[in-house]
């Protein structure tokens, strides 16, 4: 296979509310910064991804409303709605298609201005489960009350994921929530949907990022620092909740082990130097840890009982503060992957981790991780 790198990255700050700046103006500066740190114009780039979602947009073909802003304007351009990292692949398909050399990939949304509830309401079955108001939250409940029970993995160990990453997040300028937790503040914080609380919660996150993609040949010519894609797999689980174990991850293991197959990985906890996942919730930290082979079944919540930082064989993991500090729902994924790049070319400023050289980033689609994108990236 064709290698295929990321050459340039772009990201917004992520904040509660962007309320000055619209879809096209958050998809603009991100898309210019990924061009400037690429050192290209927009004439270099052979294709366009938008990723977007039509509820959170609340208007139809949103992807297709930024097209100008994302300057695809005489350019074949192409959408996907849902996560970036599933974005990113598509994207990568269309270069190793033979038919372009680059591909621009910008992600986008404004919870702000959306309910979450009634979105994430949407995503169920519309005969059994939509009318019971079941949402992202409630579904996460039940996902957590199960693993937790399981594995008798505790509450005060899932609140050390929100006080590890709020707490990373003080070193990110563009997150939305950087904070100083204690465990009690954690669980003292306002009940959900049991077993989980505020605090164990992502916020909803206005932003937008951008990823240029391009082929060997190519990506040698713009760049002397390409971020190289070494593997990347995805794979999706059954629709209804029923048919699955929530306390497992089959789909991420089958992702993982498709992107480490790729990359020629044999044991992630010693060739894995750091790890951007999609942590909407405490508690699927530890459980997408286990899923990607960082520790054992159950032992996610082993992780975090010697203190401030996560780590299974000196793996970092969300050194930018996760999604518990910033969720820009659809853009997350992709942002992972910015994380990553930028950890990799030691360009992360204050949150850089030393000696970085093999990365993963992870995406998540649907509920209770129906869907998982797992890319394993490398200088």
């Amino acid at each position: 296979m064709e290698r295929v790198a990321i050459v340039g990255v772009g990201q917004t700050k992520q904040e509660r509310n962007k309320v000055y700046e619209t879809f096209a103006d958050m998809v603009f500066e991100a898309v210019q910064q990924a061009l400037h740190q690429a050192g290209i114009g927009i004439d270099r780039i052979g294709n366009v991804v938008t990723v977007s979602n039509d509820f959170w947009d609340g208007r139809t073909i949103s992807s297709m409303a930024v097209n100008d802003a994302c300057g695809s304007y005489d350019k074949n351009i192409s959408t996907v709605e849902g996560d970036g990292t599933f974005g990113a692949f598509y994207g990568m398909t269309r270069i190793l298609s033979g038919a372009y050399d680059t591909t621009l990939v910008v992600a986008h949304s404004k919870g702000s201005e959306s309910q979450s509830s009634h979105i994430t309401n949407a995503m169920f079955d519309p005969v059994y489960l939509r009318s019971l108001g079941i949402d992202n939250i409630t579904s996460a409940a039940l996902q957590a009350r199960r693993y937790l029970n399981r594995y008798g993995i505790t509450e005060e160990q899932c609140a050390l994921v929100s006080v590890k990453n709020h707490g990373n997040a003080l070193l990110n300028p563009l997150a939305h929530l950087p904070m100083r937790l204690t465990v009690p503040q954690v669980l003292g914080s306002r009940l959900l949907a049991d077993p989980i609380k505020l605090l164990d919660a992502s916020p909803v996150s206005d932003g937008a990022c951008a990823l240029i993609l391009a082929r060997e040949e190519v990506a040698r010519e713009i760049t002397s620092r390409p971020v190289w894609v070494r593997g990347v797999g995805y794979s999706a689980d059954a629709y209804h909740l029923g048919d699955r174990d929530l306390a497992d991850c089959d789909a991420l293991v089958q992702a993982a082990g498709r992107a480490f197959r790729m990359a020629g990985i044999h044991d992630p906890r010693r060739e894995i130097d750091l790890v951007e996942l999609y942590d909407a919730f405490s508690y699927q930290e530890l459980l997408w840890t286990e899923g990607l082979g960082l520790c054992g079944r159950g032992q996610g919540g082993n992780l975090l009982e010697s203190g401030a930082t996560q780590r299974e064989g000196e793996i970092p993991v969300n050194p930018s503060g996760g999604l518990l500090s910033a969720h820009t729902v659809i853009a997350a994924g992709l942002i992972r992957m910015a994380e990553v790049f930028l950890q990799l070319r030691e360009e992360a400023g204050a949150r850089q981790v030393p000696d970085v050289k093999t990365g993963l980033a992870h995406g998540v689609n649907g509920p209770c991780g129906q869907s998982h994108c797992v890319w394993v990236l490398g200088i």
